[in-house]
């Protein structure tokens, strides 16, 4: 019989233990193992029964034994130890606090469709998701003013089970927020805070705000399933990327202008300062520039800006991460679409339709002018862009380059930032433990004092740590694959072999991701035959635990699993192969400690980064990988072994076959000898000296604390100034946006006419120096407007220029017209073909790059 109502009772906490309350709202709980301990303590079954959820947990527990724990001074006094715990880390000064400087920003607002925090609050569905929680977590660890921006998913991603024949299912759960680790953000008469987006033909879109305390970062997210919404917009919020072309606009519409809405909300009600740096976690949450746009131009209470001079404040202080190494994983919207959201009724009325339209398009070589694209849309709204590795930074250059067309790929102003990973939530605690042993602060902000201490270690000590997190993993797998079974319809009295499924024993190797093709989850059974013998060999046997979810729209995806299932469904070699059902953060945590190894073969270059690795690494495992993403920039040759790739290769089967076959020979020649040859003592020290320089090499570099570091450094602080020095009185704002219109207008007049050289003879030596005068019309320009450059460099075989110098040339004379001569020398100081040429390029000091404009003149 189905309810006609649903709520939530909420528990009444005897005074004594009402730190319990503060501790299940704090989010913190999630990576701190001795908070957890608290929570544990209290009713150990009923911990594990209710998936370690410590809001559940509360909920769960009788009066009787909340009587009883008020009761208990040993617990009280646990209790009063994790309070006091919090109430320093919320409080004390930390990294950015010491380091940050004068002039760091005052707050970081950071937006992303998806948050992995914690198994318990499902609103994410793979790595952009964990990547956004971690970014969280360690900018909370760091004392980093964050404020994450989401949307609060009714239904989540989904759950995945598998049918008998191995086909993936997905259910979707109700969530109820009142069951969440969720506080609602309400105002100062007790009413629940919301805000509302104007969306055409309708009335407007509401949503109520809830906040996730993410130790000291609040996460702000909005929720639309309300009774005054009619149906279609309660629906918005139901489930991450799903639906229709039209409802992921109405979701990204929300994200990125109900965002900043919820931004000055919260504001407002809770007294915190206003984000100066607003960081986009890929082009979902784009439309928040034209949100801030329209507050700049023409909302009521704002400075009246005309748009180009809004355009301006607004990108100097927006960061734009892009993450997807593939067209295809752009969100493109059909361009009447977005014409009928955005007309003069729609989501930022008063903000001109024809120049909206224009941030988005493809007006560019190859591009479609029917669609909207949110990628280009965030280059153009952000003055600082950045991929999550160098290579994929390398790799994006070359996908956008069509936005800066007259400059070579290495001069398109995207960056890179390689991504890391939150280390007190991935790495085992008995491994912080072992660290502890050793001296180590492991609670502190600074690790690097943490990593040499692995040599200390004994290798027997290390080791017999090693087989306990596999024994983890052994157990936790043979529950779920149990559970998986069974759902597909086996009897309990034909699972008897799963009690010695797996092995605590064997080398254990790890593969858990998204199933998209190009991670190619099954490149493993290219040849099963081979596969077979190196799971069942008699002296180095291997056992594979895999893991991934395919989209729900995606059949080729599922294909792929179910071609897996069937494999690892064989009684020949089930007992060393298993396909673990709906990965998640609380599957991850004893994954990634209990592999020894961390398979990942992609297809080259389409890994933006793939950070399962580095949680791996960080947990003692070896990495056996394509060259891509973040291991094509950090491997060295002893922390784990390169797939070689084919890239050479146009069939992509026979491609395939090649790497396949490459990935067998590591495994059987390389991998598996190195595990098994053991010392008198058991302990195969050769391997222990590959984990040990695993954690020193890498242990500094995957984690999320660099890498937030490293946007405060290179991208928040001086976001944060430039956007000071624009926003101060807007006439910094307002000066730029003239001088690039003028420039632009004036650029058609501007001519290198002429260059001339001296000083070499026809065969050159080492040392010779090149004497350079180039002759340029600036037409209506000035000097200072322009910067003359001589580029030099080495010359491939088509005369092109390749790892190139750009040095500036100096004003040496000036003639009637607007004609001026520049002059420059550059000593020859390597051998080989060389070659130069001059350009000008509009210059300006409030540009991050010569290359913002797009624009440059050549000699003819």
């Amino acid at each position: 019989m189905r309810a006609i109502r649903r709520f939530t009772v909420r528990p009444v906490l005897p005074e004594a233990l009402a730190s319990l309350g503060t501790l299940a709202g704090n989010l913190r709980w999630s990576w701190h193992p001795e908070t957890q301990d608290v929570f544990e303590t209290a009713d150990p079954a009923l911990w594990e029964s209710v998936g370690k959820d410590p809001v559940k947990l509360l909920g769960s527990l009788g009066q009787a034994r909340l009587r009883e724990l008020a009761g208990d001074a040993t617990y009280l006094a646990r209790l009063g130890q994790a309070q006091a715990d919090l109430d320093a880390y919320l409080t004390e000064d930390r990294w950015y606090q010491r380091k940050g400087g004068a002039d760091a920003p005052r707050s970081i607002a950071y937006f992303s469709p998806e948050f992995g925090i914690t198994a318990v609050l499902p609103q994410y569905s793979g790595g952009l998701g964990i990547l956004a929680g971690d970014h969280l977590k360690s900018s909370s660890d760091l004392g980093i003013p964050v404020i994450g921006v989401g949307l609060l998913y009714k239904h989540g991603y989904f759950k995945q089970a598998l049918s008998a024949d191995g086909w993936q299912q997905e259910t979707y759960p109700v969530l109820d927020p009142d069951e969440l680790p969720l506080t609602p953000l309400r105002e100062e008469d007790g009413s629940r805070a919301k805000v509302t987006v104007q969306l055409p033909g309708g009335p407007d879109l509401v949503a109520t705000l809830w906040i996730a305390h993410v130790g000291r970062v609040p996460l702000l997210l909005m929720d639309t399933d309300l009774e005054e919404n009619p149906g279609h917009y309660r629906e918005v919020t139901d489930r991450l990327y799903g639906g229709t072309s039209e409802h992921r606009l109405r979701q990204e519409i929300l994200l990125g202008v109900g965002g900043v809405r919820a931004l000055r909300v919260y504001s407002r009600i809770c007294g915190a300062p206003e984000p100066e740096v607003f960081h986009t976690n890929e082009g979902h949450a784009g439309f928040l520039g034209l949100e801030r746009i329209r507050e700049l131009t023409v909302a009521e209470g704002g400075p009246g800006l005309d748009f180009d001079t809004a355009l301006e404040v607004s990108r100097a202080g927006t960061v734009f991460t892009t993450h997807t190494p593939v067209p295809a994983g752009i969100d493109r919207f059909a361009r009447d679409l977005v014409e009928q959201y955005f007309g003069s009724a729609g989501v930022v009325p008063g903000v001109p339709l024809d120049r909206i339209l224009a941030l988005g398009a493809e007006d560019y070589e190859g591009g479609d002018a029917g669609v909207f694209n949110m990628a280009v849309m965030g280059f153009r709204l952000a003055q600082r862009a950045n991929g999550v590795s160098e290579l994929h930074g390398h790799v994006s250059r070359g996908m956008f380059n069509g936005l800066w067309p007259a400059f070579d790929e290495a001069e398109v102003p995207i960056g890179s930032v390689t991504n890391g990973v939150h280390g007190p939530t991935w790495v085992a605690r008995e491994i912080f433990g072992l660290a502890a042993k050793q001296g180590a602060d492991v609670d502190g902000d600074d690790t690097d004092a943490l990593w040499p201490l692995v040599d200390q270690i004994p290798g027997s000590e290390l080791w017999a740590l090693k087989r306990v997190l596999r024994q983890r993993l052994v157990d936790d797998a043979r529950k779920r694959v149990r559970k998986s079974w069974k759902h597909r319809g086996a009897a309990s009295a034909e699972l008897s072999w799963i009690d010695s499924a797996l092995d605590a024993d064997v080398l254990t190797i790890g593969f858990a991701r998204r199933v998209p093709s190009y991670k190619r989850l099954t490149l493993m059974l290219r040849d099963p035959a081979r596969l077979k013998a190196l799971l069942l060999h008699p002296e180095r046997p291997v056992q594979l635990v895999i893991a991934g979810k395919a989209h729900p729209a995606d059949d080729g995806g599922k294909k792929l699993i179910q071609e897996m299932v069937r494999f690892a469904d064989d009684p020949e070699v089930r007992h060393r192969i298993v396909f673990l059902p709906n990965y998640d953060i609380a599957m991850a945590q004893p994954l990634y400690p209990g592999c020894d190894v961390w398979l990942n073969n992609p297809l080259r270059p389409y890994e933006a980064c793939g950070t399962s690795g580095m949680k791996a690494a960080l947990n003692g495992g070896l990495n056996l990988s394509i060259l891509d993403g973040w291991w094509d920039e950090w491997y060295d040759g002893g922390n784990g072994w390169a797939i070689p790739s084919a890239d050479g290769v146009d069939d992509q089967d026979k491609r395939d076959d090649i790497e396949a076959r490459a990935l067998y020979d590591l495994i059987e020649n390389e991998v598996a000898p190195r595990f098994y040859d053991v010392d008198s003592d058991g302990v195969p020290e050769a391997w222990l000296e590959m984990v040990r320089h695993t954690l020193k090499s890498l242990g500094p570099k995957v984690l999320a604390t660099r890498q937030v570091r490293d946007y405060v450094r290179q991208l928040y602080a001086p976001a944060a100034q430039n956007a000071r020095a624009l926003n101060s009185d807007y006439a910094g704002a307002k000066a730029l946006s003239e001088w690039k219109q003028r420039v632009m207008g004036a650029w058609d007049a501007v001519r290198v006419e002429h260059v001339e050289s001296d000083g070499v003879s026809e065969t050159p030596e080492i040392g010779a120096e090149l004497h350079v005068r180039a002759f340029v019309s600036l037409g209506d320009l000035d000097t200072d407007d322009v910067a003359v450059q001589l580029v030099h460099g080495s010359l491939d075989s088509d005369d092109q220029l390749k790892d190139t110098v750009v040095d500036t040339l100096t004003l040496a004379e000036t003639y009637e017209g607007g004609r001026y001569r520049f002059d420059g020398t550059v000593a020859l100081d390597r051998s080989g073909a060389f070659g130069y040429t001059v350009r000008v390029v509009p210059h300006n000091e409030r540009l991050v790059s010569d290359a913002e404009l797009g624009l440059v003149a050549l000699p003819a």
